[in-house]
């Protein structure tokens, strides 16, 4: 008997931590960016001349200011990629918290290595050690996403 109400302390403590835990995660430090935002309009990609502007109307996207690799969009491409933009090695889209459902790393990743899409260098060093990437289908749907780049002497970038 006089442990029972210590565990069931511990237990409940641990709990209300833990939904704490998953709280943060999923909902607590997400934003949703405003459709006609500069932040939401301003997409580009990287061709071999500089950054272009990537043709997309609908852009519905979230970012959050507690990680870099935070930011996933959704988007709609209008007009045609250019011709000499830059495709992105080792593309990995990352997860997303669940409620935003246009994203789905999941398949974006599968049909990427089945080549259903393309991923391209969107922003390189968005944030130091992080590019943005776009993966585009033929069909003109396009999602965004950061991840790390990769840290080599070939690339020029030493600690």
């Amino acid at each position: 008997m006089n442990g029972r109400i210590p565990a069931l302390l511990i237990l409940g403590a641990a709990l209300v931590a833990g939904v704490g835990v998953w709280y943060a995660q999923e909902y607590g430090f997400y934003y949703e960016i405003e459709e006609d935002s500069p932040a939401a309009l301003d997409i580009v990609i990287q061709t071999t001349q500089g950054a272009a502007h990537f043709p997309a109307a609908y852009n519905k996207s979230i970012d959050a200011t507690s990680s870099p690799l935070r930011w996933r969009a959704c988007m709609e491409r209008t007009g045609p990629l250019p011709a000499d933009a830059i495709p992105y090695t080792n593309p990995t889209p990352l997860i997303g918290p669940g409620w935003f459902s246009c994203f789905d790393a999941g398949r974006i990743a599968a049909d990427l290595a089945s080549g259903a899409a393309k991923a391209y260098l969107s922003q390189p060093e968005i944030r130091p050690d992080v590019d943005r990437v776009i993966a585009v289908y033929p069909d003109g749907r396009a999602f965004g996403w950061h991840q790390f780049n990769d840290k080599t002497p070939e690339r020029g970038v030493m600690d």
